[in-house]
This record gives C-alpha cells, sequence and structure tokens, in this order.
C-alpha cells in the first residue's frame, strides 16, 4: 500500500482570482509525492491527487496557509 494514490479535497478560503489559484496550485505542485493539483475558484477548493506514502495533509494545509490563504 505504500505507492497508492489518494485523492484529498481542500476547502480554501481568500481565494478571489485567478492569480489566486495559480498561487495555490504551485505551492502544492511543490510538495513531494504530489501527482497532480486542481485548484477551483469557483467551489474554493484545492483537489490534490498524491503518492499517500510519500506526502502529508498537514504539508498541503500548511503550504496554503504559507501562500496567504486559509483552510475552511
Amino acid at each position: 500500500m505504500g505507492n497508492s494514490v489518494t485523492t484529498t479535497i481542500i476547502p480554501v478560503k481568500g481565494m478571489t482570482c485567478m492569480g489566486c489559484v495559480s498561487s495555490v496550485k504551485t505551492v502544492l505542485e511543490r510538495l513531494p509525492g504530489v501527482i497532480k493539483v486542481t485548484v477551483t475558484l469557483e467551489g474554493a477548493q484545492a483537489t490534490v491527487e498524491h503518492q499517500t506514502a510519500s506526502s502529508r495533509i498537514e504539508d498541503f494545509k500548511c503550504a496554503i496557509e504559507e501562500a496567504g490563504f486559509d483552510i475552511s
């Protein structure tokens, strides 16, 4: 199960434009184990497809907060 892939949806507060979406996507894509990131302004959420063994949801949340956004 070390190489299993999981999809995590994280609600994100504070995104107001496509620049915000791009910022969130960029910080998440840089994290270890991340395969694919989709961020939607309308849905106010980030969907992260990642390898379970080499990624942590806490790291995703920290990266979003460090980029200036809140986790709802």
